[in-house]
C-alpha cells in the first residue's frame, strides 16, 4: 500500500465516528508508520471533528428546525425536543460540576461512544461556546491519541518478548 493511500485511510479512520483514534492509530502503526507520525497526524484530522460537527449541526438543524414556528419540519422539531431535553436533564448537574473540563475528559476516554463526536454533540446539546467545545475536544483528542499510541506500542512490544528468539527455549 502507498504512503498516500495509508495516510488517506488513516484520515478516514481518524475522522469516522466508529473509529476516531481507536482505529486509526493502529492501522497507522501496522503499516509502518511510526508511532509519533501516527500519532500527530491521527490526532490532527480527529480535532477537526468539532468544527465540522458543530458547522454540521448548527447548518442542518437550522434548515430542519426552522427559523420560526411555522416552519421547518414537524416530527423533527418533537424528536430534537425530546431528544435535547432528556440529554439536559441527564448532563446538566455533571455539566455544572465539570464545566468544559468534563467534556474534555469524555472525549479523552478512548472506549466506543466517547470521542470528538460525541463530546461535540454533548457539549453543543449543552450550550456550551464553540471556543470552549473546541478547547476541550482538542485536549481531549491529545490525550486519547497518547493513551491509544501508549496501548499500540505497548501490544507491540510485549508481543515482541514471545517472538523474540533470545527468549526461545533451544
Amino acid at each position: 500500500m502507498s504512503v498516500t493511500a495509508i495516510l488517506l485511510w488513516t484520515a478516514v479512520l481518524s475522522f469516522m465516528p466508529i473509529s476516531e483514534l481507536r482505529g486509526a492509530i493502529p492501522f497507522a502503526v501496522a503499516h509502518n508508520v511510526p508511532w509519533y507520525w501516527a500519532y500527530l497526524f491521527a490526532a490532527a484530522v480527529n480535532a477537526l471533528v468539532a468544527p465540522a460537527c458543530w458547522i454540521f449541526l448548527a447548518t442542518v438543524h437550522r434548515l430542519f428546525y426552522g427559523t420560526t414556528p411555522e416552519k421547518g419540519i414537524r416530527w423533527y422539531k418533537n424528536i430534537f425536543d425530546k431528544f435535547v431535553e432528556r440529554a439536559r436533564k441527564k448532563l446538566s448537574v455533571k455539566f455544572e460540576k465539570w464545566g468544559w473540563l468534563g467534556i474534555a475528559v469524555f472525549v479523552a476516554i478512548p472506549l466506543p461512544i466517547t470521542g470528538a463526536w460525541t463530546g461535540t454533540l454533548g457539549s453543543w446539546v449543552l450550550g456550551v461556546s464553540r471556543r470552549r467545545t473546541m478547547l476541550a475536544v482538542i485536549i481531549g483528542v491529545l490525550v486519547a491519541g497518547a493513551i491509544v499510541s501508549a496501548v499500540v506500542m505497548l501490544g507491540i512490544e510485549t508481543f515482541n518478548i514471545f517472538i523474540n528468539s533470545k527468549w526461545r527455549s533451544a
